[in-house]
Parts: C-alpha cells; structure tokens; sequence
C-alpha cells in the first residue's frame, strides 16, 4: 500500500531517489522492476510492473475504433516505459515522460494505494488549491453518504 506525499529533487539526467520505505515495497513487489505512464491530468503514473499488466491488458482489450478508448490507450499504454531501480535506488524518467509531466527539479510523489502520481510541482499545487477552495468535489454516486 503506497501512501503519503514525498517532495523529491530530481538531477539534471532525470533520475529521482526513491524514498527508502517506497523502496523497500517495491523491490519486494516487483524486484524493482515499475511502469511510468502518463495521465490526462497532466502527471506521471508509477506502477510495480505485476499491477500495472492488468491495467495495460483491459485497455488493449478496448477496441481501437472508438475515439476515446484509442485516445486512452495512446496515452496510457503508448507512454508506458518499465523502468528498473537502480542499485542506488533511482529511477530514471526518460525526456518524453518528463517533457508529457512537465517535470523540472522538484517533483511531488503522491502515493494512491496500489501505485504513485508524480506531479511538477506548480501542478500540484494547483491540484491542492482546487481541492481546498473547493473545485474538484463532487462526490460520486457511490459515495453517497460517505464520511470521515
């Protein structure tokens, strides 16, 4: 389970120091072995290979000829790159991938559960003032009545 938000720097050559605890999970779950793809939102998505194969086959299976399906498979599988950690625990997130996310120096690691966001810094900011001035919530059905 990834969790927490973790500011890192990145190098001149685009590689990022993984967080020790994040580290540790993904070398046992993947043999450090992930998948960095893009998002809509404008982020960078970072999967242990074995969770993202699921996810890359179901949008494979989407049919080619429907605009949207095509639109999402391009993105999300056409960006996709497995990348190894290194033995010094960086990875390195290739210029396309970096140029897509917009990702300079400072870089904001989100954790999601199963996987991580990776957002330039500006847009998660803005993502953060959204959120707290109230712009993104609305809640969906199925969270009809939920609470904290």
């Amino acid at each position: 389970m990834f969790r927490g938000a973790t500011n890192l720097s990145m190098d001149a050559k685009g590689r990022l120091a993984v967080p020790a605890r994040h580290r540790d999970a993904l070398l046992t779950q993947s043999a450090g072995n992930v998948v960095i793809t893009a998002h809509p939102h404008g982020c960078l998505l970072l999967y242990p290979q074995p969770a993202w194969e699921p996810i890359q086959a179901k949008m494979m299976a989407l049919s080619s000829f429907d605009k949207q399906s095509s639109s999402l498979q391009r993105l999300l599988v056409g960006y996709a790159e497995d990348i190894t950690i290194d033995a010094a625990g960086r990875m390195l997130v290739s210029p396309a991938l970096r140029e897509f996310a917009n990702l300079e120096k400072e870089v904001m690691l989100v954790g999601q559960g199963s996987h991580f966001e990776m957002w330039n810094m500006a847009a998660w900011r803005k993502q953060l003032d959204n959120v707290m001035n109230g712009d993104c919530i609305e809640m969906p059905a199925e969270l009809e009545g939920f609470s904290l």
